[in-house]
């Protein structure tokens, strides 16, 4: 038996000049990473989900879905309503917004645990308070020498630790200032 094309049938057709609406399983799955990112701007503390230009109606209902504070089926529908009002919105800056926020995030932890390193070499070695001396010039060493002393003291009677915390909030204002200082300026212009 031959085969013969049928001459009433439309043209064939390529995958690229038809385009399916997506199955199902694609929007459930669209779905349901809208609902994610939803749940990472829930996560978010106030101030920086103020950082993220969203629609007034979105930042509504995630502030109502704060209030929840049981984790039951009121939140799980609070949650789809969100995944819903992201449809109307292109996620992707707000991606990008999160991934710099985690970027920061995550430069303000090792900054802090680098600060912390510091504090406690200092604690353990004396000759520490040269090397943050060479590296912030504009160090008080005798109050850092001063608050070692007294942070070891602390230490030794168990005594709550103040000048412990003193010598990182001096150490985070230190490095603080220094970024400050090291921050790019415009150059002058001559009018000539």
């Amino acid at each position: 038996m031959v085969f013969r094309p049928n001459p009433n049938a439309p043209p064939h057709s390529s995958d690229n000049d038809v385009s399916e609406p997506p199955s199902k399983s694609r929007r459930k799955r669209e779905m349901h990473s809208l609902q994610d990112l939803g749940a990472q701007l829930l996560a978010l503390t106030p101030g920086q989900l103020e950082k993220i230009p969203l629609p007034e109606e979105l930042l509504a209902a995630i502030n109502e879905a704060r209030r929840f504070t049981r984790k039951d089926e009121a939140l799980r529908r609070q949650m789809q309503y969100i995944g819903k009002l992201m449809r109307r919105v292109d996620p992707e800056p707000i991606r990008a917004r999160l991934a710099t926020l985690r970027d920061q995030s995550a430069s303000e932890i090792a900054r802090q645990r680098r600060l912390e390193r510091l504090r406690d070499e200092l604690l353990a070695d004396e000759k520490t308070v040269e090397s943050i001396a060479r590296e912030w010039p504009g160090v008080d060493i005798q109050r850092l020498r001063a608050l070692r002393r007294n942070a070891l003291k602390e230490r030794e009677q168990q005594r709550p630790p103040r000048a412990y915390r003193e010598i990182f909030r001096v150490l985070r204002e230190l490095e603080h200032g220094a970024t400050q200082n090291d921050a790019p300026f415009a150059p002058e212009h001559e009018d000539g």
